[in-house]
């Protein structure tokens, strides 16, 4: 069955941008998968673009009160001390996940941490105004209450949803389209009927949960994709189940997590989409609901997502995407580095374009099969 696209959500603003500058400051060590330039290249492109000619909204470092609305007190401790001591005690390392080759400690891990968390409970407060809040440097998803998980400190998605139902909503959906699944959002929300989950990642990937029959007592739908996920087949996801799962819920409030690491060429999953595709099925979430927090997350190829984060700043706003970018643009691309993306296949448009070739296909039967079984109510 073809489901409509969505009618526009009454947005009453236009749509906000939310940064720091402690993005560009260097962070993770050493041959780490993050230890890239992400944020600050798509701001970059963005204000090389012409797009942040208003600024953006400056985010604030979030308080040891406000973490301790979701993470642990010896948690939030024990991480502090890390970044004064510039170290971790062995003991620590085995409680929390602290100082490994996964979760390293580094120079101003705690304030980095903090912001992400303070960006994404402003971005919620704009977004509650009446419209769409970005926040690039947000969708740290696998954060856990009283442990680092998956190079995520704090899970600032959970804030943002804090946010919302302390201002008193109860129809909050979360959406994760990242490759690796939003585990650390589901666990903090599995027992609130006011909050509804929905994970699209790649199966078999890291950390291995989110299958297709978890459902979290119907609070949380899964859809683990096998790997080379094209944008056609994406596309057929969110127009036949993700699409019409959100507007069942009739939320208030939607809060996205969008990734980068679902775009063919990032070193550390399979999947094949452009990020073309990735625009459309943001903007196409966006429209289901009245106030909307769009959040970064994983992504590990700094040219594909940099420029992916910047374009889908372009879509939310109905920016025009040009079709090759100002020299001083090309330059700043070129001059990006990633130890796991080989020279030889750094693809040209990636130096010179902003949008990605679309990578249309066929729609597998596996595809047909996963939408409809989570569209299904038991």
């Amino acid at each position: 069955m073809q489901h409509p696209a969505p009618k526009p959500a009454p947005h009453k603003r236009r749509p906000a941008f939310v940064h720091a500058e402690v993005y560009r400051r260097a962070a993770y060590g050493q041959n780490h998968p993050l230890a890239i330039a992400r944020v600050e290249t798509a701001v970059d492109l963005c204000l090389g673009l012409g797009w942040l000619e208003g600024g953006y909204h400056a985010s604030p470092v979030a308080s040891r009160e406000q973490l301790e609305a979701f993470h642990a007190q010896d948690y939030i401790e024990a991480l502090y001390q890390a970044e004064a001591a510039g170290l971790t005690p062995a003991a620590h390392r085995q409680a929390y996940n602290l100082g490994t080759r996964e979760n390293p400690v580094f120079a101003g891990i705690f304030e980095r941490a903090s912001t992400s968390v303070g960006g994404s409970i402003l971005a919620a407060e704009l977004a509650l105004l009446g419209g769409i809040a970005y926040h690039p440097a947000g969708g740290t998803h696998h954060g856990q209450k009283a442990r680092a998980s998956g190079f995520c400190y704090f899970n600032d998605p959970v804030f943002a949803i804090l946010t919302c139902l302390d201002r008193g909503l109860e129809r909050i959906v979360y959406v994760d389209l990242d490759a690796h699944h939003g585990d650390g959002v589901e666990d903090a929300f599995f027992d609130n009927d006011k909050v509804f989950t929905l994970s699209l990642h790649e199966a078999g990937r890291w950390p291995g949960t989110g299958l297709l029959h978890d459902r979290r007592m119907g609070r949380a739908r899964n859809l683990p994709v096998p790997r080379h996920l094209n944008d056609s087949e994406l596309d057929y996801l969110i127009q036949t189940a993700i699409l019409p799962l959100v507007q069942r819920q009739r939320p208030q409030v939607l809060v996205i997590t969008c990734g980068a690491d679902n775009l063919a060429g990032d070193p550390l999953s399979t999947m094949d989409l452009s990020n073309g595709a990735l625009w459309r099925a943001v903007t196409g979430l966006a429209a289901c609901a009245p106030a909307v927090v769009v959040l970064g997350g994983g992504g590990y190829n700094p040219w594909t997502l940099g420029r992916a984060w910047a374009g889908l700043w372009a879509a939310l706003n109905g920016f025009e995407v040009p079709e090759r970018l100002p020299s001083a643009l090309n330059g700043l691309l070129k001059g990006l580095t990633c130890d796991l993306v080989e020279d030889e296949d750094i693809r040209p448009e990636w130096l010179t374009t902003l949008r990605d070739p679309p990578n249309h296909g066929p729609v597998r039967d596996e595809i047909k099969a996963m939408a409809d079984t989570i569209m299904r109510e038991a």
